[in-house]
């Protein structure tokens, strides 16, 4: 008996608990891992847990914000051993993980940008003067901002659903979504117009797109089963995506930001083993915008990553971040 076959004879026993978000989008999210999982013999039930951003919607994400806005009390099921695993959209996760928990796998990365939905304006500069845009990112914010410094952007709450069928409601002129959510619910079809904002205009949150499937850490656990979680969770992991992902997450840490800081950071795969990392920081109103772009081969990652925070500080980041948290 080789040793994938015991991890799987010892998950056969019972089904492993997959904590998830109640919203339309995380449940998609995590039967999407459910299914993968019982595609190859292990049984898989949800528990469905409410997240602090998830009780708390009657103000900005950014005046609640913090470490594990969206993660913390499914890593409390894990710690107390109710849950086996979870799914997070991996923007939304902490870069740093609590003890004894780990980053099991980082699934293929689905579309990275953001998208401007609207029922009435076919893209940002057909908007009218003053226009009113929901967002919950400080990032999008503050871009959205640089392209047009009149836009009044507003705080939107509550899931996609929800944010859709305000914007029905004339509450706002347009609101702008992750692509990655859009096509995952397959409800972009039923909106007037969804532009998707490329990379030179709005770059994406840290890790947008890709999921991020958590357990508890089998070095701080004698328990074999714990052990097989983590090795039957480690085959859903995508290596291309992760190597993106994980160099963006190391870009915020470094950067010493975090999930709501208005902080754009995108790294993709070029051919010939590069790679093209771009990123923004700016004050909320665009008065104060850094950017920069780098080409790097990916052997050459840590050292460049390292010449472009210290670029940044020497630009003036620390100042921008300090303003921005003193708010």
């Amino acid at each position: 008996m080789n040793i994938a076959q015991r991890y799987k004879d010892e998950l056969a026993k019972t089904p492993l608990i997959l904590g998830t978000r109640g919203s339309m989008l995380a449940l998609w999210q995590a039967n999407h891992i459910k299914e993968r999982l019982e595609s190859q013999g292990i049984g898989v039930e949800l528990k469905s847990i409410k997240t602090k951003g998830d009780k708390i919607l009657d103000a900005p994400l950014a005046k609640i914000g913090g470490k594990g806005l969206f993660t913390k009390e499914l890593e409390n099921e894990l710690l107390c051993g109710n849950i086996d695993f979870a799914v997070h959209s991996l923007k939304d996760m902490p870069v740093i993980i609590e003890p004894q928990l780990m980053l099991a796998s980082i699934t293929k990365r689905e579309d990275p940008r953001d998208c401007f939905v609207s029922e009435k304006y076919p893209n940002i500069e057909s908007l009218p003067k003053n226009a009113k845009v929901g967002t919950t990112s400080l990032r999008r914010s503050m871009q959205l901002h640089k392209i047009r410094s009149d836009i009044d952007t507003q705080s939107l709450r509550g899931n996609v659903q929800t944010r859709l069928q305000k914007l029905k409601n004339g509450e706002f002129d347009a609101i702008i979504l992750a692509a990655a959510g859009l096509k995952r619910l397959g409800i972009a079809h039923e909106i007037p117009f969804v532009i998707h904002l490329e990379t030179n205009e709005m770059i994406p949150a840290m890790a947008q797109g890709s999921l991020g499937l958590e357990c508890r850490d089998p070095k701080y656990s004698p328990n074999f089963r714990d052990q097989a979680i983590y090795k039957v969770l480690e085959s859903l992991h995508h290596k291309e995506s992760a190597l993106c992902c994980n160099i963006e997450r190391a870009f915020i840490q470094l950067l010493g930001g975090g999930c709501q800081s208005p902080i754009g950071i995108h790294v993709t795969n070029l051919k010939e083993n590069q790679l093209k990392i771009e990123c923004i920081v700016g004050n909320l109103e665009a008065t104060k915008v850094l950017t920069q772009e780098q080409i790097c081969l990916k052997g050459e990652v840590e050292y460049v990553l390292q010449n472009m925070i210290n670029s940044l500080k020497n630009r003036g980041v620390d100042e921008i971040l300090s303003e921005i948290n003193k708010k």
